[in-house]
């Protein structure tokens, strides 16, 4: 895993000299030269990785490089997702300059980063910084940031077990027609599983929520009985 191997990176660092981070890592980072006449994110974000986010995702206009660093956050967030030791060294707070080193050139091949400037030069901001933590929080606002870029609305369906593809569809399909999605916006469908909710759907799109779960419903029985009595 990613994790064992940076692990033994920083381990080795640990002996070998290498050249720490400068101020010009961040430099090259917010003066990329710019090739689209509109870069500003199209919508706030907040928070430390909003923050972020926001100003990858003007370093990826001003280079043309959006779908691509899109790209490769979406593999870093499924690469710090399926290694949970992974997230815990990139949030210690004894890590040196060899140590983040090590780390940004192990992540930069494993995301298939290696020929993207942009997203090698902002993991080395993050590790100047001692940031590296809010990876994964980045790269879920930056696909926010991409979702309104391209027009998308997003529709996340939580069920207790996997849904079926079909049924998938058919609420795509359903949503798709009502009111919640305005003209020439495109749905994203983002199934999700949460055994809590024990059976029934939450269905959300956009910031509306319809919860039609049944620990929704036994909650609001409950409060019933409670009142009643």
């Amino acid at each position: 895993m990613l994790s064992s191997r940076v692990a033994a990176r920083a381990a080795r660092s640990a002996t070998i000299a290498r050249p720490a981070y400068t101020p010009s890592i961040a430099t090259r980072f917010y003066a990329a030269p710019a090739s689209q006449a509109n870069t500003k994110p199209p919508v706030p974000l907040f928070g430390i990785d909003g923050t972020y986010a926001s100003a990858l995702y003007t370093a990826s206009a001003k280079t043309g490089d959006l779908d691509a660093v899109s790209k490769v956050l979406e593999t870093a967030s499924a690469t710090l997702k399926s290694d949970a030791k992974l997230q815990q060294i990139l949030t210690a707070p004894s890590l040196s300059a060899a140590d983040k080193t090590s780390i940004v050139n192990e992540l930069v091949k494993t995301i298939g980063a290696t020929n993207n400037s942009t997203v090698k030069n902002f993991l080395a901001t993050l590790a100047e910084n001692n940031r590296l933590g809010v990876l994964e929080g980045v790269a879920e606002k930056f696909g926010t940031l991409m979702g309104a870029h391209r027009g998308e609305v997003e529709l996340t369906i939580t069920s207790a077990a996997p849904l079926d593809a079909k049924v998938v569809r058919q609420l795509e399909t359903a949503v798709g027609k009502s009111q919640f999605v305005g003209q020439g916006k495109k749905l994203k469908v983002v199934p999700k599983v949460n055994p809590e909710i024990r059976g029934g759907l939450i269905v959300e799109v956009g910031d509306r929520t319809i919860d039609l779960s049944v620990a929704s419903k036994m909650a609001k029985m409950n409060k019933l009985l409670k009142d009643t009595l």
